[in-house]
């Protein structure tokens, strides 16, 4: 069952839909009050009091009520036009009459039509126009005092049309701007949106490549070694398939972790444990140990506490630069990483001694791949630091092998994916 209210609402939107028929039953109900008012005698009935039928309109009158209540239902399309017309009628009713009948009262609704659907200051110049002339005809050519209660009737009524259609189109605007500006941050909002996961999917695809190539490498080396020796030292192919196992357990703890970023954060199966830092740097480096890759370590950082994002990064450049190593500086390569403070900035540094010059080197091989074949080794790492606000060199050492330093800062930028 249909309320009031709703029934309001349906036949107003039916109104805004149809808006010259609106605006034919408004020039209708004009007419009916011009001429229910044209038989009013102000003064006729007893000790002064307004007589209703004391008086009846002449036909001129008549005529110049239904031309103004009729050019109402174009004061949509024309409303400086209609509001002229309208005043013409209401001066040649002034005019021709005495006492006139109240065809102002089309004037009026122009007026308040005009004020509606203009700017403020024609609304001024127009409306101090049309009661300047309409106050003024009144005073004019009537035989009533000029401070008559009909000649400053005329002006009020003027004035107030002008004044509530200039309230109308300020609230208008006002509900158009508040529209405006709500549409708009939604829009702000979907493209933040989709900024954050766009990001958090560049993180993550990171992080699946940094732990993919890693341990696979490690995998391959390990494999390797394990069917060289496999007939004649069969404890080393038994140690070898050892760490196979091992790497390839650590890789799908890593990836199961990384994967469970996507669970919801109420299930309970995703994984609590802390991302990992600088804090498991030697567990990595054992890593690349047993893989056959002599790694040393410096460090400087001891006591520094890292922000979560800049642990992270760190952690995953060394692993990432190591992993390029052990791909591509051959099996006599040895490695050298580095950590260091410097001031509010973290300095991370990976070397090694690898192939000679005029050899395929990790900067040509990732190059290569990251133009052709589709490797994003150095690319995620350049991504991560810069991400947060940090630098990456990377090539070639003078007399062999490769270098990659990053220099991370102590506070990371507000908002970033780690």
């Amino acid at each position: 069952m249909t309320t009031l209210g709703e029934r309001l609402a349906r036949g107003r939107g039916r109104l805004r839909e149809h808006p010259l028929a609106l605006d034919a039953a408004l020039a209708l109900g004009v007419l009916v009050c011009m001429v229910a008012g044209s038989f009013v005698d102000r003064h006729g009935g007893p000790h002064g009091t307004p007589d209703f039928g004391g008086r009846t309109p002449d036909a001129s009158s008549v005529l110049l009520m239904l031309i103004g209540a009729a050019a109402l239902v174009l004061r949509r399309r024309n409303p400086l036009g209609v509001l002229l017309f309208t005043g013409a009628v209401t001066l040649v009713e002034h005019i021709a009459q005495d006492p006139p009948a109240p065809v102002a009262m089309s004037a009026v609704v122009a007026l308040y039509t005009v004020a509606a659907r203009t700017d403020r200051p024609t609304t001024w110049r127009v409306g101090l126009l049309t009661m300047a002339v309409l106050t003024g005809a009144a005073m004019l050519c009537g035989s009533a005092p000029w401070y008559s209660q009909e000649n400053l009737g005329v002006f009020a009524w003027t004035g107030m049309a002008a004044a509530a259609g200039d309230a109308v189109r300020s609230r208008r605007a006002f509900v158009d701007a508040i529209r405006e500006r709500a549409d708009r941050a939604e829009r702000t909002r979907e493209e933040e949106a989709r900024r954050r996961v766009a990001e958090e999917r560049l993180r993550i695809a990171r992080d699946l490549h940094d732990v993919v190539a890693h341990h696979i490498a490690l995998v391959n080396v390990q494999a390797g070694v394990a069917a060289h020796v496999m007939d004649k030292r069969p404890d080393q192919a038994k140690e070898a398939l050892a760490h196979v196992r091992e790497a390839s357990r650590s890789a799908l703890n890593e990836l199961r972790a990384t994967v469970g970023l996507l669970r919801q954060s109420g299930d309970p199966e995703a994984p609590t444990e802390p991302a990992p830092g600088l804090a498991v740097l030697d567990d990595l480096l054992d890593t690349f140990r047993h893989a056959g890759l002599p790694v040393e370590l410096a460090r400087t950082d001891q006591g520094t506490e890292l922000p979560a994002a800049v642990d992270l990064a760190a952690y995953r450049i060394i692993q990432e630069a190591l992993t390029n190593v052990r791909k591509h500086a051959g099996p006599d390569a040895r490695a050298e990483v580095s950590v260091v403070r410097v001031g509010r900035t973290v300095e991370v540094t990976v070397l090694d001694d690898g192939v000679p010059p005029g050899a395929s080197t990790a900067a040509d091989t990732e190059a290569g791949a990251g133009s052709e074949g589709g490797g994003h080794g150095l690319l995620g790492m350049r991504e991560r630091v810069t991400a947060l606000g940090g630098a990456l060199t990377a090539g070639p050492r003078y007399g062999g092998g490769f270098r990659v330093q990053a220099i991370l800062p102590l506070t990371a930028r507000t908002g970033e994916a780690s």
